[in-house]
């Protein structure tokens, strides 16, 4: 199904986090989302933290942009 949109701070973080680490190795949401296994259009709602990610998508997101899963998660 659909993933449901949320608001929370955190996945807001994690979402300007990822988008950084996918612009610093050059990639295209389309890009990324290919590379692991996922949807561009739910890559681009996390990236904006609409919605609650799961850390098996984050961890595979965290590797096609070539960045730990703990540099996502990290707290401020």
């Amino acid at each position: 199904g659909v993933p449901t949109k949320v608001s929370h701070p955190l996945l807001t973080r994690i979402g300007r986090r990822l988008r950084k680490a996918r612009r610093a190795k050059g990639l295209s949401q389309e890009a990324l989302a290919h590379s692991a296994g996922l949807d561009r259009s739910y890559v681009s709602g996390l990236e904006r933290g609409e919605f609650n990610v799961s850390i098996l998508a984050l961890s595979k997101l965290a590797q096609a942009a070539g960045t730990r899963l703990s540099s996502l998660l990290k707290s401020e």
